[in-house]
């Protein structure tokens, strides 16, 4: 779908709407993936920030079982083609080695009210991943994809290696913030006392 969304050269620009519309009902899903991915890859400064927001507002709607909707801020942003087939393309292989590995499995994990769960659990590395922490959003953005692309496949096991990568996410940004807060004090109180 993301391909065929490339290739369309009727189109000069693809917005977020158009990538809603493109996906229907697995969208929630699709979209947390599309908009975590390009943060597990080293991007320019700011690309966190502005796919972060996104990434809250499909996690909550995750979260609370709603269906796929972005305001209109949102939704009307949009690129050009070309440099969204050149983000497709970057992908495209490991999306085609992924889709390979997966298979419906462990429904009860990906499916139901753990959807909600894994919503919820985006939600949190989302917020992370729009903290101004350097290298920070790698490993939350990684978890988001494969939480999402648990779902989008009903692939429990790839539901709980996003469970994993949520603990490990939660550990490591922990570790830096906490490392952050105590270069602060000391900055406090001894350079600037």
């Amino acid at each position: 779908m993301l391909q065929a969304l490339a290739a369309d050269e009727s189109r000069e620009r693809i917005a977020v709407a158009d990538l809603l519309d493109a996906l229907g009902d697995r969208a929630l899903a699709a979209l947390l993936f599309v908009f975590a991915i390009p943060n597990v890859l080293p991007m320019p400064p700011g690309t966190s920030g502005l796919l972060g927001a996104p990434l809250l507002f499909l996690a909550a709607q995750m979260a609370f079982n709603m269906r796929a909707w972005l305001p209109a801020v949102i939704a009307r942003r949009s690129m050009a083609r070309h440099d969204y087939a050149a983000l497709v393309r970057r992908i495209a292989p490991w999306l085609v080695r992924a889709e390979r590995l997966m298979k419906p499995r462990l429904t009860p994990l990906a499916s139901g009210a753990m959807e909600s769960v894994v919503g919820a659990l985006c939600l949190l590395m989302a917020l992370v991943v729009l903290l101004p922490i350097p290298f920070g959003n790698m490993l939350p953005a990684l978890a988001i994809c494969l939480l999402a692309m648990g779902i989008l496949e009903r692939d429990g096991l790839w539901v709980v290696a996003g469970l994993a990568a949520v603990a490990v996410a939660s550990v490591v940004v922990s570790g830096v913030v906490w490392a952050i807060v105590k270069a602060a004090i000391y900055f406090v109180a001894h350079v600037l006392a």
